[in-house]
């Protein structure tokens, strides 16, 4: 089965963007991200957090992934 690019581990995402799964996820709680489009959300965490774009989609999409 191939693996999801949103499937990444903890160690994978600290070390990219130096915050963990779950803190990022209170961000995007903070945001109210699911009620977003996700393009909104990957450019916020551009902007605001300076994750590059392909950590700010796969944490987008893993988060919204999570919430359905």
């Amino acid at each position: 089965m191939k693996q999801h690019y949103w499937d990444v581990s903890d160690e994978q995402v600290v070390e990219k963007t130096g915050k963990n799964i779950s803190a990022w996820a209170k961000i995007l709680d903070k945001f109210n991200a699911s009620e977003k489009k996700s393009n909104d959300v990957v450019a916020y965490l551009q902007e605001e957090y300076h994750v590059p774009r392909y950590w700010a989609r796969t944490l987008t999409t893993h988060y919204l992934k999570q919430k359905n």
